[in-house]
């Protein structure tokens, strides 16, 4: 088979209705938006969560909490997830975000304490909690903070 003589297979393809051809086309005169009113003109319709003027239901409920504008977000991850690299590898953001154990770095990366490290690495990350520097530099591996 080649790519001229693909085709839909019967049912696939569906032909859109044709508006305001006429009474007996079932969406002649007003196409099915109805007689008058915001929705029946050209470039009328209300934005979402209008409610025809009266208060909104996200202004109608008490505000909640506070959201912290200058909060530091890190990505975490744990010693033992890092033991999967061969020996004297420079493991840094770059990696992580390439292998998949990191998904995304909004401030930094923190390497956690958790697990146990038997490889000799050199790790690149934003901070370190004194568990992980330990394990770490137990391994005979270096720290970097960046």
């Amino acid at each position: 088979m080649k790519l001229n003589e693909m085709k839909h297979v019967d049912g696939a393809t569906h032909s859109g209705k044709r508006k305001g051809r006429g009474t007996s086309s079932g969406n002649g005169k007003t196409a099915g938006r109805g007689q008058k009113g915001q929705k029946s003109r050209s470039g009328g319709n209300v934005r979402p969560g209008f409610e025809g003027g009266q208060t909104p239901l996200f202004k109608r409920l008490p505000k909640r909490g506070f959201t912290n504008f200058s909060q530091k977000v890190y990505a975490t991850i744990n010693v033992s997830d890092l033991a999967g690299y061969p020996e004297n590898t420079m493991v840094n953001p770059e990696l992580l975000l390439r292998d998949g154990l990191v998904k995304n770095v909004v401030t930094g990366i923190k390497i956690l304490g958790n697990g146990s490290l038997n490889v000799k690495l050199t790790v690149q990350a934003h901070k370190f909690t004194a568990t992980a520097k330990s394990i770490i530099e137990a391994a005979g591996g270096q720290i970097e903070v960046i």
